[in-house]
């Protein structure tokens, strides 16, 4: 019985240490996977291209970007509000309008760049870089991507104590890079996919 109770408090006690880690701000070697966007509730922005499909009409098929005023023209239909919907939204809209002219539309909405800013969060890479800059996140972007961006690293740089920066709602995270094995030996061990807000400070090392 006491080894039973020896080994609920243990089982207790390890519980509780690796909640207590969560959210922890101190450097990993690693960051988690990225999460799936979920692109059926996101709601379009401007400059977002999307495309509209008619089922056994492919002639009144589109791909198009949401204009200024969050419009976009479909054939027959005219002007469709898009900017503010998510795609299933705006799929209805046409698909009701259309069905003025076309027997029972089965209409599809695919979102197929997103570009709005209110969507696009930007990477920043900063220190001793040939031209600190932010740029729009890519889906598939690296760090290498971000730092070739930046123009490379200059004479200054400490490439073997690169970090990526990343703040989450809830915490934050720092992540070791080594640069110098990236760019001199294309180990790509440390080359991670970077997410929307991240930073990449590159230091200059000490003379």
């Amino acid at each position: 019985m006491n080894r039973l109770f020896a080994g609920l408090a243990a089982l207790t006690c390890a519980l509780i240490l690796s909640g207590c880690a969560t959210g922890s701000s101190a450097s990993r070697t690693a960051p988690p996977e990225q999460k799936t966007i979920a692109v059926d509730n996101y709601r379009i922005g401007v400059d977002d291209i999307v495309q509209v499909s008619v089922w056994r009409n492919p002639e009144l098929g589109i791909t198009v970007p949401v204009r200024p005023d969050g419009m976009i023209s479909v054939p027959l239909v005219g002007d469709v509000a898009a900017g503010g919907h998510t795609p299933g939204e705006v799929a209805a809209d046409i698909q009701a309008k259309l069905a003025t002219y076309v027997r029972d539309p089965q209409v599809a909405v695919i979102l197929t760049e997103l570009r709005s800013h209110e969507y696009l969060s930007r990477v920043r890479v900063t220190g001793a870089v040939r031209q600190p800059i932010s740029i729009p996140f890519r889906p598939g972007m690296t760090v290498l991507d971000a730092v070739l961006a930046a123009g490379g690293i200059n004479e200054f740089a400490a490439p073997d104590k690169t970090s990526l920066h990343r703040k989450n709602a809830d915490s934050s995270a720092t992540y070791a890079i080594r640069l110098d094995r990236i760019l001199q030996k294309g180990d790509l061990a440390s080359n991670f996919d970077v997410q929307p807000g991240d930073v990449v400070i590159v230091p200059e090392r000490a003379f």
